[in-house]
């Protein structure tokens, strides 16, 4: 996570995937609460929509070895240089996760592995990510990837929990929040840490520069003055508070507007129903009265 194009490449990816997985667990759990059965990915017909299955498969590889290259290439901290290594591999564990979902959602008769041990699996590798986030930074930056680190522990504890009860739909909630979160908070951190106009006031951004010449000290945003680096700590917890009011009143917010929608389409449907038919008998016996009194 060297530069503000990773990080919004990050935002492009988990973003969409948690919104569609929201959208699709909400309304698949609206449709029938006791029903209602967690699943590893929700996947649509025709297969073309599923564009963020693919892009991930696509992606995630390709940004493995970007970080492996850096490791091999970087003379800078040793610590920091370490950590692109654990990034390579946590990435490249993330592809080996979706792959394996992919196989199991298209040829689930013909494997043995269960949607358990899957979530297990995911649970182990959001842990594993919360184990590299904060690797060979400090201070502003530290606190900035330690609130990642927060959101990966909430993915990992979601997976294990559906791991064991899948009909849980409060963590598979948590799961889709954490995705959406950890998409918008990783691209205020790049604007936050690699750019001047959207960064610290009175800090210098984390620049390439600095990434190679770095020796001693972890990587860390430069502040000119102590003052300006308390500011940042207190700019950076307000901004994670404010991110987490903004994606749960998008989150409940969506799923209130599934549940009107489906409340609507069914009062619509009745309306059609036997209530209706009984209404219409009892009203033409009220005008067939007045006849029969004639009569």
């Amino acid at each position: 996570m060297a530069s503000i194009a990773t990080h919004f490449s990050a935002f492009l990816l988990l973003f969409p995937v948690g919104l569609r997985r929201l959208h699709s667990s909400s309304s698949l759990y609206l449709h029938n609460p006791s029903h209602f059965r967690s699943k590893l990915w929700y996947l649509t017909d025709p297969k073309w929509k599923n564009l963020d299955l693919y892009a991930l498969l696509i992606s995630l590889p390709i940004a493995s070895f970007s970080e492996l290259f850096l490791f091999l290439s970087f003379s800078g901290h040793p610590s920091y240089r370490f950590s692109f290594f654990q990034q390579s591999f946590a990435l490249f564990a993330f592809w080996l996760l979706i792959l394996l979902i992919a196989v199991h959602e298209h040829y689930a008769t013909s494997l043995l592995i269960s949607e358990s041990l899957v979530y297990v699996l995911g649970g182990v590798v959001f842990l594993m990510e919360y184990s590299v986030m904060v690797t060979g930074v400090s201070g502003l930056a530290g606190d900035v990837y330690g609130f990642i680190g927060v959101l990966a522990l909430i993915c990992a504890g979601s997976c294990i929990y559906l791991s064991f009860k899948p009909s849980a739909f409060f963590a598979e909630f948590l799961l889709c929040c954490g995705l959406v979160f950890k998409g918008t908070w990783l691209l205020q951190g790049g604007f936050l840490l690699y750019t001047d106009a959207l960064g610290f006031k009175g800090c210098s951004k984390i620049s390439s520069l600095l990434l190679l010449s770095t020796q001693d000290d972890a990587i860390d945003v430069h502040c000119e003055l102590e003052q300006d680096k308390s500011r940042g700590f207190a700019l950076v917890n307000f901004l994670f508070t404010l991110h987490a009011l903004l994606v749960m009143v998008l989150a409940v917010g969506l799923v209130i507007v599934l549940g009107r929608n489906r409340s609507f389409r069914s009062s619509g449907g009745d309306t059609k129903g036997p209530l209706l038919s009984e209404t219409e008998s009892n009203s033409m016996w009220m005008h067939a009265l007045p006849e029969l009194e004639i009569e």
